[in-house]
């Protein structure tokens, strides 16, 4: 059985404190965007741990409870390029094939640049053109957010006043009582 696991970080090392709403809000948000969608489960795994969340960690206890489970790790290519500053890179690589995702400003040959070219494969599909630092720059200016992490997160992040969201801004549902 073929299933994508997204795993919200609990304390990423690599972002500014300032801007992280905080686990069990990504966790929550996660599970709003994903809970109803075949084949792709929300694993609260580094949520849980607690502390810095490092991704050879997480595919370390993965393999150790499902030992016999071929992992892949999904990456967009602008992380990719990033991987041989992280923590035990060459691990990550013997726990998991790497696929790697078509983002603007990150081309193939740069991926391929600093990573071996066997232990990478390239995704094919279309470059998504949303990353998260798009959104909450959006919802900090009071923009909608909607079309780019979809109505039930835009709903909470507005609710949560996260990333600086105004409640009353136009990604928040109105309610009438009549």
């Amino acid at each position: 059985m073929e299933l994508v696991l997204i795993v919200p970080t609990h304390t990423p090392p690599h972002k500014p404190h300032a801007e992280d709403p905080g686990p069990q809000h990504r966790l929550r948000m996660c599970q709003l965007a994903f809970d109803d969608e075949p084949g792709l489960s929300v694993c609260a795994v580094e949520i849980e741990r607690g502390g810095p969340s490092y991704s050879v960690d997480t595919l370390q206890q993965i393999h150790a409870s499902h030992p016999h489970a071929e992992l892949t790790f999904i990456v967009g290519a602008d992380t990719a390029r990033t991987l041989p500053s992280w923590r035990e890179p060459a691990k990550l690589l013997e726990l998991a094939r790497l696929a790697v995702a078509t983002r603007a400003g990150s081309p193939r040959t740069q991926v391929l640049d600093v990573l071996a070219a066997d232990s990478v494969s390239f995704l094919e599909m279309a470059p998504i053109e949303v990353s998260s630092s798009m959104a909450r720059a959006r919802a900090g200016h009071g923009q909608p957010i909607a079309e780019l992490v979809g109505p039930a997160v835009a709903a909470y992040i507005a609710k949560h006043q996260l990333y600086g969201a105004d409640p009353w801004g136009p990604q928040a549902p109105i309610e009438v009582s009549r």
